[in-house]
């Protein structure tokens, strides 16, 4: 069987489980309209209601689809949403899985991606990414540092975390695809100190230099570094002090995803951490603005109250 029509019914039927009749919503752009269109046949093939819509590609993720697009979206039992910008971020998206449709999120997905990420065991990357959730969860304080130079604490306290598990099996459910993730919104106005990227954020690529962001009250003030400094700054700047909100912090748990310089694969990693930059409207947080950068740090030492949770990019759970 072609591999990347296997990571399709992976997701279909494993992921989201969808069942004969149910009503199947695939949304998806010009650039990613070949998968898309791949969705859409594996849903019609499993007896769904299979409905396909490509929408105008958005200019930045967290970006609202048209009006009626979004009233169309609470409509459906299950959203399978292959975008060049996502749309996970959006009133749009929250709105349709608070009326109850099942919905999974794919980003700028690239089809080594699928095969190489979704084709894998989800029941494993739910386990490890539940254990990490109830540790940020419980916590109070965490710590992140990296041997590129990262140093920044940010309080937890009274925020539910998330497991991005893959596992979309009940009205209301949402996760990206591929899944791996363990995130909390950290409490506005209380991450200090340094980020240094190294990873990679936006569509930089895998980081061939480095990227230091100053963060004084949870916001970032400061943008250092070369031409992806440059650039980022360009990304930012349109959304104001929100988009500078220090919005997510999240641990990668999935044992098949690589570092590739595509954010929705790379922020999933397994001995990764990232810190978003913006929304955080989706997770619990207070912050709704129409951005939200991922920025992937390698190596890092994460502390949660103390007691280590990663070690130079060990999970130790």
């Amino acid at each position: 069987m072609d591999e990347l029509r296997r990571a399709a019914q992976t997701a279909v039927s494993n992921c989201l489980r969808v069942r004969r009749g149910e009503t199947v919503l695939v949304i998806t752009d010009e650039p990613l309209r070949k998968i898309g269109y791949l969705f859409w046949g594996v849903a019609k093939d499993l007896g769904a209601e299979a409905i396909l819509t490509e929408l105008i590609p958005r200019e930045s993720h967290g970006e609202e689809p048209p009006q009626a697009l979004a009233k169309f979206m609470k409509e459906a039992d299950v959203l399978i949403i292959p975008t060049s910008m996502s749309l996970s971020h959006t009133d749009a998206r929250r709105e349709a899985t608070k009326a109850g449709a099942r919905c999974v999120t794919l980003p700028g997905i690239r089809e080594e991606t699928m095969c190489r990420a979704l084709n894998t065991d989800y029941e494993k990357i739910a386990g490890r990414s539940r254990k990490v959730a109830q540790i940020l969860s419980e916590g109070k304080k965490a710590e992140v540092t990296t041997p590129a130079g990262t140093q920044i604490t940010m309080s937890l306290e009274g925020r539910q975390s998330h497991a991005d598990t893959g596992l979309v099996f009940n009205p209301g459910d949402f996760s990206n695809l591929p899944a791996g993730e363990g995130y909390i919104a950290p409490i506005e106005g209380t991450a200090e100190g340094k980020i240094v990227i190294d990873g990679a954020i936006a569509d930089t690529g895998v980081m061939d230099e480095v990227i230091e962001l100053t963060v004084r009250e949870g916001f970032v003030e400061e943008i250092k570094g070369g031409r992806w400094a440059k650039y980022l700054r360009g990304l930012v700047e349109p959304h104001g002090r929100p988009g500078r909100n220090i919005a997510e912090l999240g641990i990668g748990t999935n044992d098949k995803a690589k570092l590739i310089g595509n954010v929705l694969e790379d922020e999933k990693v397994l001995g990764t951490v990232h810190i978003a930059m913006g929304d955080n409207a989706s997770m619990g947080g207070n912050v709704s603005v129409a951005s939200h950068l991922d920025a992937i740090l390698l190596r890092p030492t994460l502390r949660v109250d103390g007691k280590v949770i990663m070690e130079e990019g060990k999970l130790i759970i």
